[in-house]
């Protein structure tokens, strides 16, 4: 009965286990690795099915203390949370990764590099995120917070060999790091103002604790969203992360660590309260994803690598969610990272089976002609796309028409910001498929591309098929994270009108601009405004030349100065030459001479005497 009660914890033990065992046993047989990591994804699926059809029971598994303390609000310890809205994300998170190992294994095939550390990152990926999403507490929940930048790391760098891949893994863990600095001043001031870090605790507590305090409070737990679901201005990571393998870039963008950060938000909103969630802190998250959802959908419109439009599509739709709990409609965020899930998963592993098929080429615009050449894969990505523009009787429909309904009822100017980024989601996307799909091939691998294998194409159908139907409330009242969820259906009114104009607005341009594929080149490109957004509006730049190549350069130079001159220099040197010198004087008194040693002790004796006397 005991080990029943303590089943959950598999969840966490399972994936980090196995992620051991591959890298320390299975180095040198990548097939048991991948095949072990495989069967660890599908158990922790198969266990989170059966507590969310009360094949178990979903009692409260045994808490682990971890650092007692004599004040008893310090207590850590290492708990687990069972409710709805856990389990349910914990659903999204082990069936896409159970998608994305499968997908791996023809992915990866005829790859050179290390096959096991890669399933070994795929493990302790899966390790991370489930630590997020069960934790009880604040303290568990950092944990998986570092363990989840710790294994992108990992992931996002496997190709360390490619000087890109290196940097861009470089770049992701500094990245959150800033943002993780936040999150843990917001986590010591929760403790401070709260009395504790558990989540089941917190909720009453924000009464009587003044607005100004509480708006520091969230706006730190915030800065950790920032980093994670990589909103402006930490957005500039998430772009270079798709220089890992691809079935990484699709558990990144679409379950795992860009979804953690819209979890917590929403994890501290029922937690808390709204009420903790002060009229200006909620401006501030609203009008951060708004920023994020315009500028992300602008930069998309000009990338030419298929993998860096599916990214910055990600931002834009991650500011889409920011928003919505900025706007304290957390169950139209949940419902939206839910359908958004499944969807960016079927397109970036849809990407990666048409790079595989390409002879590994990313650039759209050496693509061309592979509805004919790879008409199922390219099937499932239009499905994917149908979801993400929201065509209506698409999952993505529903959860988008969800934000723009209460935008609209909270904050008409985020609801107009919310249409104009539709408008532009659809037209980039449209540009993407004209391009790669249709006309003729443009390059050699265009021109000798098929269809994908079968460990590829068993993903993407069943994903094709969730981003049809994930949004109808059969399925979506029951799935979504969010308690008492009921699903955003058909309802004719100013919403659906915009909507449908700016999907309208978006496909009209996308065929007014590109036609039907016959373009060898963008017609929009040469121009200052397209060099602007090829360069992600030179934040990218800004960073490098004034953040680092300035203002920490400028940092650096004063440390230096003051390591070398002060601490080095003066402190430390002119100790050594001080005690150096004292030294030498007092060698001199012990010369061997006896009549300086009469000397001196004469001397001695005369001064001992004027002390005595005065």
């Amino acid at each position: 009965m005991n080990m029943m009660h303590n089943l959950p914890w598999l969840f966490l033990l399972l994936p980090l286990v196995v992620a051991a065992i591959d890298w320390l046993c299975f180095s040198r047989h990548p097939r048991l690795a991948a095949t072990l990591s495989l069967l660890s994804a599908a158990g922790t699926f198969g266990l989170c099915v059966a507590y969310l059809t009360g094949a178990l029971q979903t009692d409260m598994p045994d808490i682990y203390t971890w650092m007692p303390c004599s004040v008893e609000q310090l207590n850590l310890h290492l708990g687990l949370v069972m409710d709805p809205l856990a389990m349910r994300m914990m659903l999204v998170v082990t069936g896409i990764g159970l998608l994305v190992h499968f997908f791996s294994l023809g992915y990866m095939k005829g790859d050179t590099s290390n096959h096991s550390r890669y399933f070994a990152g795929l493990s302790i990926f899966m390790f991370s995120m489930s630590t997020i999403v069960l934790a009880d507490n604040l303290a568990m929940t950092f944990i998986g917070w570092e363990m989840v930048g710790f294994s992108s790391y990992l992931l996002i760098g496997h190709w360390f060999d490619k000087a890109s891949a290196a940097d861009a893994a470089k770049k992701a863990f500094i990245s959150n790091r800033v943002g993780d600095f936040g999150f843990l001043l917001g986590i010591l001031l929760t403790l401070g103002l709260f009395g504790t870090m558990n989540f089941a605790d917190m909720d009453g507590k924000a009464a009587g604790i003044a607005p100004a305090v509480l708006t520091v409070t969230i706006v730190c737990l915030f800065c950790g969203a920032i980093g994670k679901s990589a909103q402006f201005p930490l957005h500039v990571w998430l772009p270079d992360a798709m220089e890992g393998p691809t079935p990484v870039s699709a558990l990144i963008h679409a379950a795992t660590m860009v979804a953690a950060g819209v979890y917590m938000l929403v994890r501290l909103q029922v937690s808390m309260g709204t009420e903790a969630f002060t009229e200006t802190a909620c401006t501030i998250i609203a009008s951060v994803g708004a920023i994020t959802a315009v500028i992300a959908a602008i930069m998309a419109v000009q990338q030419d690598d298929i993998k860096r439009v599916l990214a910055y599509s990600t931002l834009s739709q991650l500011g889409y969610m920011v928003m919505a709990v900025g706007l304290l409609a957390g169950e139209a965020a949940m419902f939206h990272l839910y359908t958004h899930a499944w969807f960016k998963a079927l397109l970036f592993l849809g990407a990666g089976a048409i790079i595989v098929c390409c002879h590994h080429e990313q650039d759209i615009w050496k693509m061309g002609g592979l509805c004919k050449r790879m008409p199922l894969t390219v099937l499932c990505f239009m499905m994917g796309t149908c979801a993400l523009i929201a065509i209506p009787g698409f999952s993505g429909f529903f959860s988008k028409e969800a934000i723009l309904d209460a935008a609209l009822a909270k904050n008409p100017v985020f609801f107009w910001v919310g249409a104009g980024v539709a408008a532009l989601t659809t037209f980039y996307m449209l540009r993407l498929c004209i391009v790669a799909f249709m006309g003729s091939a443009r390059a050699h691998g265009a021109e000798h591309a098929k269809e994908a294998s079968f460990t590829m194409a068993l993903p993407l159908l069943v994903l094709a098929v969730m981003a049809i139907i994930s949004g109808y409330g059969f399925i979506a009242n029951d799935l979504v994270p969010f308690n008492g969820f009921h699903a955003h259906g058909f309802a004719l009114g100013l919403p659906f009108y915009v909507s449908m104009g700016s999907l309208a607005v978006g496909i009209l341009l996308a065929l007014a601009i590109y036609g039907f594929g016959g373009r060898s080149k963008d017609p929009l490109a040469g121009n200052c405004i397209s060099k602007a957004l090829r360069n992600r509006l030179y934040i990218d730049a800004l960073y490098d030349k004034v953040l680092i190549g300035g203002l920490q350069q400028v940092f650096a130079h004063v440390v230096e100065f003051l390591d070398r001159f002060i601490i080095r220099g003066i402190i430390c040197q002119g100790l050594v030459w001080i005690c150096y010198h004292i030294g030498k004087f007092l060698s001199w008194i012990q010369c061997g001479s006896l009549r300086a040693y009469t000397l001196i002790s004469g001397i001695g004796l005369i001064i001992l005497i004027l002390l005595c006397q005065f």
